[in-house]
């Protein structure tokens, strides 16, 4: 494993203090769960910037719906829930 140094602030300090005490888990997985929440929350923004774009193009939205529609229909495909 390797081991990072790196400076925060004393409020982000302070909470990171918090959070490990209120969890009964160590800084770093602390600063890892919070690390791959904000990969998921990034993720989701970025995500929902490329849908805001395609429905900014009528067309390619059109083109997007076409498929969904398509797609759908493959779930019907018989079996029971």
């Amino acid at each position: 494993m390797a081991i990072s140094t790196f400076d925060i602030s004393e409020q982000s300090n302070a909470l990171l203090v918090e959070l490990t005490q209120k969890t009964g888990r160590s800084p770093s997985d602390v600063i890892e769960q919070a690390l791959v929440a904000y990969r998921r929350q990034v993720f989701f923004e970025e995500m929902n910037a490329g849908y805001e774009a395609l429905r900014a193009d009528a067309s390619a939205w059109a083109e997007h719906e076409s498929e969904r529609v398509k797609f759908d229909a493959a779930m019907a495909d018989g079996l029971e829930s």
